[in-house]
């Protein structure tokens, strides 16, 4: 298979689809890569060493997408990228269709074949594509969040492990998923005084179990949660329904009874958030205040550490990249109903039921599309 890697062109998204060492991977089991010139650039690899895994560069995106069969991407494909897919070809990617209706409409009619990596599944009930980047989100959001109460960004100038004789600051983390345990973690070991709330008393004994003492836990109700969210001086919004939009959680109302100069962190933000103040911002201008409360809602909060993130998803990424290449799309769908779980878009028809359910559109079951023979 011939697979193509163009450069990312989101605002400040500086991760790649493939690093050389998964390039050297896929060339060494008989596949071709294309690779855009300074596409890795923003990892801090060089064209020579893609050359030197096996890949061939190429100057511009148009050629990677008119020459590939397969095109790899970390992020949903801005409207000049879907302009220059074609019927048939695959598209590897994160989509995050559930709150983006103009991408999902260019998708369908480019009747391209799209695998989202944020709905692909494991045995376990997992998103073996979506954790990496949720690892490193969670971490990043108390980071982000530390900075946003800093008088500089608008906050109301708390650090938030404290000092002796200075109470540590109170951090909210909705959700006790990846995201969540990651924040988690950030928090405790800066000190704050950290909470966790989760509507799954299983997920709660988890955070329990791997925390002890250091975290306190809360069942997620309206009561509990606004109780929290006001009392808080930065709350983490970690939520997930796969590939569907994400529930509003912290409506205005409470944010406008948050203290001044406290702070959201909108990790979700990606499917739209979890704040109903929430609006996707960019790495170049992070941060807006409405109602005195900082809000930080970057909707791609991993590229800003693009080394690791880059590593840590072709981690993941790399088996199916490979299986995909080998088997092609339609025979590697049909094997595997995790990987299968990841198509969205086919020829022209949607195949995520919560995505069409977000954006009210016709539904196909995937095995349904699978078994229509493709027309252009």
């Amino acid at each position: 298979m011939i697979i193509g890697v163009p450069k990312e062109i989101k605002v400040h998204e500086y991760r790649v689809g493939m690093t050389p060492a998964s390039v050297k991977e896929v060339t060494s089991a008989g596949h071709t890569v294309y690779i855009q010139q300074s596409a890795g650039q923003g990892i801090a690899c060089s064209d020579q060493e893609y050359i030197d895994a096996g890949a061939v560069i190429l100057a511009t995106a148009e050629e990677v997408f008119a020459q590939s069969e397969m095109i790899v991407k970390v992020k949903e494909p801005l409207a000049v990228e879907r302009a220059m897919l074609r019927p048939d070809q695959l598209l590897f990617t994160y989509l995050h269709l559930a709150p983006d209706p103009a991408q999902t409409q260019d998708l369908i009619n480019s009747k391209a074949v799209c695998i989202a990596y944020e709905t692909v599944t494991s045995d376990n009930g997992s998103l073996p594509l979506l954790a990496p980047m949720s690892e490193v989100a969670g971490r990043m959001s108390i980071q982000a969040g530390a900075a946003c109460l800093e008088k500089s960004h608008g906050g109301v100038g708390l650090l938030l492990g404290g000092v002796a004789g200075v109470a540590p600051a109170k951090v909210v983390i909705i959700g006790g998923g990846v995201v969540g345990c990651n924040a988690a973690q950030m928090a405790i070991g800066l000190g704050a005084d950290t909470t966790i709330v989760d509507n799954n008393i299983d997920t709660l004994r988890k955070v329990n179990a791997q925390f002890g003492s250091t975290i306190k836990t809360a069942y997620s109700n309206k009561y509990n949660l606004e109780s929290l969210v006001l009392d808080a001086d930065l709350v983490v919004g970690g939520v997930l329904i796969p590939g569907a939009a994400a529930p509003k959680l912290v409506s205005a109302d409470m944010i406008k009874k948050m203290r001044a100069g406290s702070a959201v962190v909108d990790v979700a933000i990606d499917q739209g958030g979890c704040f109903e103040t929430s609006k996707a911002t960019t790495h170049s201008d992070p941060t807006y205040i409405i109602d005195d409360v900082v809000h930080y809602c970057v909707a791609n909060m991993p590229g800003a550490v693009a080394r690791t993130s880059a590593f840590a998803l072709n981690n993941a990424t790399l088996p199916y990249i490979l299986r995909l290449a080998k088997l092609g799309y339609k025979e590697a769908l049909l094997a595997d109903d995790h990987l299968k779980n990841g198509l969205n878009v086919i020829h022209g028809k949607v195949t995520n039921l919560s995505v069409c359910e977000s954006l009210n559109i016709p539904y196909v079951a995937a095995d349904e599309a699978l078994a229509t023979p493709f027309s252009a």
